[in-house]
């Protein structure tokens, strides 16, 4: 097998790799997509909403955030998230302050909502780690190949989670603790 990467930028990543099967290139790109962990906000606790929009919408647009998921970080790990404001103004996602300085949001300048005058906003959202087979909200980026019969051309696109490269590091790690996992269980049957 041979790799190799074409260009490498901050967002996306292109990798040549030769020597494999559109088997294992697929496995590959549905590991990047559904299987690498990230943080999302997943359960959000509202203190005051004097806004026009419903507690539910505010929730799901926060979770939909990116957060950044540092190398190390484990599936027990739980971060709150707090965001206090109030109008008139447009409320962004700088906002969110993290009790973690590693864990943040990823992009400063998502709007959340807007808030008219004597309109207020105070929550705490929690950030767990997922990955996309439980909500989407936990994909970290886009992954697509081109080629067949032993070449493949890659691309992956970060949401801002984590690095590209990273991306697909953790993809196939995954990828190969799943395949040991079916080998030592088919060994004992």
């Amino acid at each position: 097998m041979e790799v190799k990467i074409s260009e490498d930028g901050k967002d996306s990543i292109r990798l040549d790799i030769k020597g494999i099967g559109v088997e294992l290139a697929n496995a590959i790109r549905r590991s990047a997509i559904n299987a690498v962990e990230t943080f999302a906000i997943d359960s959000v606790t509202f203190y005051e909403n004097s806004s026009a929009m419903f507690d539910e919408y505010i929730a799901h647009r926060i979770g939909l955030i990116p957060i950044k998921t540092p190398k190390g970080s484990g599936k027990d790990d739980k971060i709150t998230f707090s965001l206090e404001a109030e109008g008139p103004r447009v409320v962004m996602s700088k906002e969110l302050k993290s009790e973690d300085k590693d864990v943040v949001v990823a992009y400063d300048n998502i709007p959340i909502i807007k808030l008219d005058k004597d309109q207020r906003i105070r929550l705490d959202g929690v950030a767990v780690m997922g990955d996309a087979r439980k909500h989407a909200k936990f994909q970290p980026g886009i992954t697509s190949y081109d080629g067949d019969g032993g070449a493949f051309k890659f691309t992956v696109e970060s949401f801002g989670q984590m690095p590209p490269k990273e991306i697909i590091k953790r993809a196939c790690d995954t990828l190969v603790g799943e395949i040991k996992e079916v080998s030592k269980v088919l060994k004992k049957v």
